[in-house]
């Protein structure tokens, strides 16, 4: 299980608010040491039919985590929960 990735982005192309909560995920994740991985939320119609006006959406831990943005401290704090 470790080497699954314990933060899960579904972002979509051509989307401001996905470029900057990837910024932060990728800030956080630098600091914790935590793996994350991104998904397109258009490649899947499931994904698109469930979260479609949510995106960016964060998960943690296989959880749902955010949704449109992240923040930083609030990351950190789940991360850190974990």
């Amino acid at each position: 299980m470790a080497d699954q990735p314990r933060v899960r982005v579904l972002v979509r192309e051509n989307c401001h608010l996905c470029e900057e909560a990837v910024a932060v995920i990728t800030a956080v994740c630098a600091e914790t040491g935590d793996q994350w991985t991104l998904e397109d939320v258009d490649a899947d119609p499931d994904l698109v039919r469930r979260y479609t006006d949510q995106v960016p959406v964060t998960f943690v831990d296989g959880a749902q985590h955010d949704f449109w943005r992240v923040d930083p401290d609030r990351l950190r704090a789940a991360l850190s929960a974990g």
